[in-house]
């Protein structure tokens, strides 16, 4: 049975945590190694026990934990080779260290089939992920800053799925970034408004999710009532009760999340 827990998800920082037959994959390290270990102590993980950290993209909000991890525990890093490059050669991990693919390609983690897919996102070689096991299928994608086709056909058909809802588009824009910014949130290439995370969502429990976990929420443009409202009715409009027929859920910025497993149940974290 796979297991998934957000251990931190926003602009301050993300990490996840994903198990299953006593295999555990960290994806991102971007809080610092003393709130991971914690995380995982909370969890009854050692530390020591992690069999593989994946790594979204090299911006610091996903990676900031990474290098005094690299420093304290033997853990393989896998990265695809755009982000495995920023990662050697910008924040100066050993390459030896870092395991380093094509993106879209599949790897496995012990019992864990791991699957890459390409993001839409102003990083060197951007991915999501999709974590397999006996049949199951959890996925997460974030920092995106539109939906794709790879990334449609990535998420549809996993139980689980970790999607970014990170701003109101009118919040953003009435607010106090600069405007360049504002400008490379609402790009391409930026991150995904709660309207267009909404319809992901949508488009994944047609498929078959029945656990749907909103992160990636800005701190100045979002709130967790507004991101899980405008899902809740894309969600009604299809005839999805989401109190009822499905899980739906936001993740904590800046805390571990509940444990949800594959199969539905929610085990207190």
């Amino acid at each position: 049975m796979l297991t998934i827990t957000t251990l931190a998800s926003g602009s301050g920082g993300n990490s996840l945590l994903v198990g299953g037959r006593g295999s555990h994959i960290l994806i991102d390290a971007g809080i610092s190694y003393r709130r991971i270990t914690a995380a995982l102590n909370q969890l009854h993980i050692d530390p020591m026990s992690l069999s593989a950290v994946l790594v979204t993209h090299e911006h610091t909000d996903h990676v900031c934990g990474l290098a005094t991890m690299v420093k304290r525990l033997s853990v393989p890093i896998y990265a695809s080779a755009g982000t495995a490059y920023q990662l050697s050669h910008r924040m100066g991990l050993p390459e030896e260290r870092i395991c380093a693919f094509r993106a879209g390609s599949a790897f496995s983690v012990g019992p864990l089939c791991c699957t890459s897919f390409s993001t839409p996102h102003d990083a060197a070689d951007s991915v999501g992920y999709t974590v397999e096991l006996d049949g199951e299928k959890v996925a997460l994608a974030t920092d995106l800053g539109h939906v794709t086709d790879t990334v449609r056909r990535a998420v549809l058909g996993s139980q689980v799925v970790v999607l970014e809802s990170n701003h109101d588009v009118d919040w953003l824009r009435s607010g106090p970034y600069p405007y360049p910014l504002k400008q490379r949130i609402l790009g391409d290439r930026g991150h995904l408004c709660n309207e267009a995370g909404a319809q992901l969502a949508a488009q994944a429990v047609q498929a078959g999710a029945h656990t749907v976990i909103l992160a990636h929420l800005s701190r100045e443009n979002n709130t967790p009532t507004r991101a899980y409202d405008v899902c809740a009715r894309q969600l009604s409009a299809m005839g999805v009760d989401p109190e009822q027929d499905i899980c739906l859920t936001v993740a904590p910025r800046a805390e571990c999340g509940k444990t949800y497993a594959v199969r539905g149940e929610e085990v207190p974290c």
